[in-house]
């Protein structure tokens, strides 16, 4: 059996002392029978060999009631939080008997340690916050700060060197700053300076003995520095106090670091704070009174001047903060402010502390004001029992497998951390694991949750996943999976089009397709083959509307049934200067049995010179005469040219496309494009311009009846000023 703890003289000498004080401190708070039963449960628990000595050979009884102590002058805790403390510390079983409260403040502990347990990285901003959020009553969060206040005072002389340095790495990482947010100054400092101490010794012992041996002296000179001040203040009539202070060891030492510069380089080593007794109507004209004398006295250095007063912080602080050169040639640091002032910067998040870098959070201000409030009430029982922990109502807080700790706004899921690993690991996200048990990808996430993400290479994300997300992160991730999803399946739609056109002879235009597209109700591409893509429309009505559109655009008829060129028949000219033996292909809407269309490289329009070209299929390619490829056809295949010419009847349209240069003036496009909406039978397809060094060159795309209107549309477009000039491609 092991030894039972055995209490050294000093310690039941101490703990009875505590014991004392307690009963006094708490008073009528503590009901009929509370002690005799908390007594019980210690003997209970010694007998049973259940408490033990910690890793710093401390007593835990003695430990609970000097943490008690803490709690109760520092923050006013009352009867149940005290209870709880001691309950913890002695690892009591069910404590029913003592009340709900007690049992609700020991449930949040519990809770706390084995959060603890997983080790995260204290550091953690985010880990501070689940710890606020997981401690469902604010008291927890009180006896764990003055819990480490406590432990931190003990282990001054402790042998155990890593359990030393690991605590007060927490204490300046987690606890000081837990204490900064609830107002605790006192603890805070005191939770730094120790941490400090034990972690940095040597500057710690530096910085103290320097401030002891200039003690007097600093005391003296902050004397010599209020008093002149103080005369010139009465004698403008201001009703005012002043304080004077030194800054913490630790505030020293930081700034020491980051200004790197050694202890007799710190600006703003002594600090004096005038308080001003003003009526709301006066504040600013009695702050900038008291700064006026205060410069005029000594001189201010400008780069370390802080007008908080004309324009208050966004948390609503309100000072002026000036440095100046006092006595002796001593940076001094001012701060002004009315007693109204002081006040605001006093409850709560301290607006002092909060102006240093502590960024607010949502319902932080109000949260911290009634802790304070319920903090000074001291009495009030039912304000300090009663008062719950709903600042982080909004967020939680969950654990990656690896002990990686994240937030997320109240009600995020699965897919929203699956979303903020990797935009991978959300696309490909199936459901998760939390704590061990496999879930849905909609199941909503709960602060302390251990949380892993199972994937499936077959997944991809659905149009419903945005409704299940939460966070914008993921949403704007979904909505781009689901574009590059969409854009990938429009492409193999695209090339499944293309091959059928391909497989039934029928030359692919993306002109003649975007038209297409429009035809069949299509307002985006990416729609249109989208529901190609999902078999939503049927590829065969696609193929049937692109012929039926290409025929409307080149201006074809398509027979009935189509015969080869070399079996059509040619029209005789009854031109007399025409001999009757030439035969000449007549192109016009009235062709019937010919398998002909207008050549792409030339795009010839009614009224230009033509030729037929016999193309290896048999079909009839229609060319300019003057068409780059013409001289090659006529020399090397002349046995396939065919004369041709326009039939006397016009009134089709044809696309044309001019090359525009001119100035890249303001206006000119709009000056061009208002030419050819003016004009009667043209329409514009399209327009594509670059610009540089001062010159535009353009590409215009137009629909024209023959070559009298293109003409005269090019002699139009000539005179537009700063047009250099135009030209048919």
């Amino acid at each position: 059996m092991e030894r039972k703890l055995i209490f050294t003289q000093e310690e039941t000498s101490e703990i009875r002392r505590l014991a004392g004080t307690l009963r006094q401190a708490l008073g009528d708070s503590l009901q009929p029978g509370d002690e005799a039963a908390l007594r019980r449960r210690i003997r209970t628990a010694l007998e049973n060999n259940e408490i033990e000595r910690d890793v710093f050979n401390l007593n835990p009884v003695l430990s609970a009631l000097q943490t008690a102590q803490v709690a109760v002058e520092e923050t006013g805790l009352r009867r149940d939080g005290v209870l709880a403390l001691i309950l913890y510390k002695v690892q009591s079983g069910e404590v029913e008997e003592f009340g709900p409260g007690v049992s609700a403040i020991l449930h949040g502990l519990l809770r706390i340690t084995a959060l603890n347990k997983k080790s995260p990285v204290v550091e953690s901003e985010n880990f501070r916050n689940l710890l606020l959020s997981f401690a469902e009553d604010m008291r927890v969060i009180l006896i764990m700060i003055a819990d480490r206040v406590n432990l931190m005072r003990q282990i001054r002389d402790t042998e155990n060197e890593e359990a030393k340095h690991r605590v007060s790495d927490e204490a300046a990482y987690l606890y000081a700053p837990l204490a900064h947010k609830l107002g605790l100054y006192k603890l805070k400092s005191e939770l730094e300076d120790l941490s400090l101490k034990y972690l940095e010794h040597d500057a710690y012992y530096m910085i103290r003995e320097k401030l002891n041996a200039t003690k007097e002296s600093r005391d003296a000179y902050i004397d010599r520095f209020i008093e002149p001040v103080r005369q010139r203040l009465e004698d403008i009539g201001l009703k005012f106090h002043m304080k004077g202070r030194t800054k913490s060891i630790h505030s020293i030492w930081q700034k020491m670091k980051k200004q790197k510069c050694g202890f007799e380089g710190i600006y703003d080593l002594f600090a004096i704070r005038i308080i001003i007794d003003s009526p709301l109507e006066k504040e600013k004209m009695q702050c900038w009174q008291a700064f006026s004398i205060v410069t005029d006295m000594y001189q201010p250095n400008p780069k370390r001047l802080r007008d908080w007063l004309s324009v208050p912080k966004s948390n609503g602080y309100e000072s002026l903060h000036i440095t100046v050169l006092g006595p002796e040639q001593k940076w001094v640091e001012v701060q002004i402010r009315t007693e109204r002032m002081d006040e605001i910067a006093e409850r709560g998040l301290a607006a002092h502390w909060r102006y240093k870098g502590v960024k607010g959070e949502t319902g932080l201000d109000e949260w911290l004001t009634n802790i304070r409030t319920a903090l000074e009430a001291g009495d009030d029982l039912q304000v300090m029992d009663q008062f719950k922990l709903d600042l982080y109502d909004d967020e939680v807080f969950v654990f990656t497998p690896k002990g990686d700790l994240l937030k997320f706004p109240k009600g995020a899921t699965i897919l929203d951390l699956a979303y903020h690993i990797h935009s991978h690991v959300g696309s490909t996200c199936v459901g998760g694991k939390v704590n061990g048990k496999v879930v849905a990808i909609r199941q909503q996430l709960h602060s302390g949750d251990t949380v892993e993400i199972l994937t499936q290479s077959t997944q991809k994300p659905r149009q419903e996943w945005l409704n299940i997300v939460k966070t914008s992160r993921a949403r704007s991730k979904i909505r781009l999976a689901l574009k590059e999803t969409q854009q990938k399946d429009g492409r193999l739609a695209k090339e499944m089009l293309e091959r059928k056109l391909k497989n039934k002879k029928i030359e692919y235009s993306e002109s003649i397709l975007a038209h297409t597209i429009k035809k069949l109700g299509f307002k985006e591409a990416g729609d249109f083959y989208k529901q190609l893509a999902e078999e939503k429309l049927d590829v065969n009505l696609v193929l049937e509307k692109y012929q039926e559109v290409r025929d409307y655009d080149l201006n074809l008829n398509t027979p009935a049934q189509t015969r080869s060129a070399e079996e059509y028949n040619f029209d005789i000219k009854d031109d007399q200067n025409q001999h009757s033996s030439d035969d000449e292909l007549v192109i016009g809407s009235d062709l019937k049995g010919i398998d002909y269309s207008l050549a792409k490289c030339c795009r010839p329009i009614y009224g230009d010179d033509i030729f037929g070209f016999v193309t290896v299929s048999g079909g009839i390619k229609v060319h300019r005469t003057n068409c780059p490829n013409a001289r090659h056809l006529r020399e090397n295949m002349g046995y396939r040219v065919v004369r041709a010419r326009w039939s006397g009847k016009g009134g089709s349209q044809y696309s044309i496309t001019l090359n525009i240069i001119g100035n890249d003036d303001i206006g000119i496009v709009n000056n061009i494009t208002s030419i050819i909406s003016k004009e009667e039978k043209i329409m514009m397809r399209s327009i594509n311009i670059d610009s540089h060094d001062g010159l535009f060159d353009g590409h215009l795309t137009v629909m024209v009846e023959d070559t009298s209107r293109m003409e005269s549309l090019i002699k139009k477009l000539r005179t537009v000023k700063g047009v250099k000039s135009v030209s048919r491609l």
